[in-house]
């Protein structure tokens, strides 16, 4: 499958959609309580405090590391989401057994990179562990994924939407890029789908790919006065827009597959292929701190930091600013340490 024909079937939220309803009419779950959004990653906090003013006698590093084990998770129990059985899934079983199977092994690696990220905020509210192949089907799981739609990210977001659920969106930083807060933005976006929708994960997804207002107009016509539930999709499919008619049909195929694979250790075609978790330190730089002096610093490539950081589109932090960026885990330290140095020299040699 190619990544058009991934992102032929991203979310689509048209503007009229995206203000159907107020930030007032969303419901701000119990779990936030925890504001936790790093996701299982290895997270380090290194203020570089020469940078804000002091001597650097004084330079220090200030490194606090998160205890994962100790983040508050959700006491709601946690459901699955209903693999029914129907043609329209079983087309997608054959294609991803067949045509398009090396196609989907190499997507189920690629799925390791952020599964971490996505999994542990889908446990810290109690979300069905299902919707991690939701950006399967968006993105191919990439960050720097844009539909022809314009939609950006993982998760597909697109602008209007992007700027509702709070991600700053402008010429320095794309936050529909960023892995960490994407997620936790898609999550929030599906939980109140499926809080609107009567509380079915199916229709939640179809309004997430196709716009709720778009899905609530095809209800009031074609369902008016039945429940909203998951059996109620597979009445409307056929009114749907053609990409949401596949979307929640492949999301159950890709899901059943995968599971399948887990269950019977299935050895992949692309076991030379390997993809590291998405984990990270994170250090404060000024404004205008390139990605590349960063990588300089710690004789890593420039890649490397690109790949921890695809919301910085300029490939450098936003000026007038104290920002942060992501590091390869364990380097937080150093990284302030030769860049507080390199500094220092400059600032001698002036």
């Amino acid at each position: 499958m190619s990544a058009d024909d991934l992102r032929g079937l991203s979310a689509r939220v048209d503007s009229l959609d995206s203000h159907d309803e107020s930030s007032q009419d969303r419901r701000e779950p119990l779990w936030r309580l925890a504001r936790f959004r790093v996701g299982l990653v290895a997270v380090s906090l290194t203020v570089p405090v020469a940078w804000i003013g002091q001597q650097a006698t004084t330079r220090s590093a200030y490194l606090e590391t998160v205890n994962l084990d100790a983040v508050m998770v959700s006491d709601a129990p946690r459901r699955s989401i209903p693999l029914d059985v129907h043609p329209r899934v079983d087309k997608w079983l054959e294609a991803f057994q067949t045509t398009r199977r090396d196609e989907f092994a190499h997507l189920l690696i690629k799925k390791n990179r952020f599964d971490e990220v996505i999994q542990s905020n889908l446990r810290m509210r109690g979300m069905p562990e299902e919707l991690v192949y939701i950006p399967m089907i968006e993105s191919e799981y990439s960050p720097f994924a844009v539909s022809r739609a314009s939609a950006v990210g993982l998760w597909q977001f697109m602008s209007p939407t992007a700027l509702q659920y709070g991600l700053r969106v402008d010429p320095f930083v794309d936050e529909r890029r960023d892995p960490i807060r994407a997620t936790d933005a898609a999550l929030d976006y599906l939980d109140y789908l499926h809080n609107r929708f009567g509380g079915s994960w199916y229709l939640a997804a179809a309004a997430f790919n196709a716009g709720p207002g778009r899905l609530e107009r095809v209800l009031n016509r074609r369902a008016a006065g039945k429940e909203w539930n998951d059996a109620l999709f597979w009445d409307i499919v056929d009114y749907l827009p053609r990409e949401t008619r596949e979307y929640i049909p492949k999301m159950i195929a890709v899901t059943r597959l995968a599971k399948e694979a887990e269950a019977q250790s299935e050895v992949s075609d692309f076991e030379s292929y390997t993809v590291t978790p998405y984990r990270y330190d994170n250090i404060f730089v000024p404004g205008g701190t390139t990605l590349r002096s960063v990588a300089e610093a710690l004789n890593a490539s420039a890649e490397l930091l690109v790949a921890l950081n695809p919301h910085l589109t300029q490939r450098m932090t936003p000026p007038g600013e104290m920002y942060g960026i992501r590091v390869p885990v364990g380097s937080g330290a150093v990284a302030v340490a030769m860049l507080s140095l390199d500094l220092s020299v400059r600032r001698a040699d002036d």
